[in-house]
């Protein structure tokens, strides 16, 4: 499962804008973002660093939004009228241009949700509740996100469900042998961010993948960090 996740942004010539190096996020592409367009703090043009909780969008996609509300806005696979079904072909045209990205195999494995806290939280009460007992172990890192703690945490009160924390090593990187010595028979999920939103420290998911697997285990990756900035194949 790769949950939270936001495209990265891109510019009016349709070029992927992040994870292209310092040199090429300049003044060039600025101006796509009429945003950044104003000045704060006595006339200091304003830099915008908070992306990885909301990201702002360039006038290509605010154009398309308006474009919709103006001419499309009608309820999704709610209705037979042309508005409706513009809006539908617009909706599953979105999700194939999603699953193509990061490599899925169909629309069918694309869910749109508000962001990476809806995201888990959908995902640990629906799989967490079918398949999570007493004794049943997910194993997490201590570096995680709310996002990826707090809904696991609930459960656990809950439904006795035991969370197992891997640690960070000496250089603030996830310990990978400390993770694997925390699965076995008990444990149903590894639940754990691919790129650190505080640390920067890039998680070898394929180890942790392959080890999860190994034991049985799904795998749940909190991508916010990572799909914008580098390839993921799902």
């Amino acid at each position: 499962m790769l949950v939270g996740f936001a495209l990265p942004l891109l510019g009016a010539s349709g070029a992927v804008l992040a994870g292209t190096g310092a040199a090429r996020l300049g003044p060039a592409i600025r101006a796509d973002f009429p945003l950044l367009e104003q000045q704060v703090h006595d006339g200091v043009p304003l830099v915008y660093l908070d992306s990885a909780a909301t990201s702002q969008k360039p006038a290509v996609v605010l154009e398309a939004m308006a474009r919709h509300q103006e001419r499309d806005n009608a309820n999704v696979h709610r209705g037979a009228h042309a508005l409706s079904v513009r809006s539908t072909d617009a909706y599953e045209a979105a999700r194939d241009k999603v699953a193509a990205f990061v490599g899925a195999a169909s629309r069918d494995e694309v869910v749109f949700t508000s962001g990476a806290t809806e995201a888990i939280n959908l995902v640990a009460q629906t799989w967490g509740r079918a398949n999570l007992g007493e004794g049943d172990e997910v194993v997490l890192s201590v570096a995680e996100h709310h996002s990826n703690i707090v809904p696991w945490q609930l459960l656990a009160a809950e439904r006795g469900v035991v969370l197992r924390y891997a640690r960070l090593n000496a250089t603030e990187q996830l310990d990978l042998p400390h993770l694997l010595t925390l699965l076995g028979p008990r444990t149903k999920l590894v639940a754990v961010q691919h790129v650190s939103n505080v640390l920067g420290a890039v998680a070898p998911v394929g180890e942790i993948v392959a080890a999860a697997q190994g034991v049985g285990a799904r795998v749940l990756l909190d991508a916010c960090q990572s799909v914008p900035h580098m390839p993921v194949d799902v």
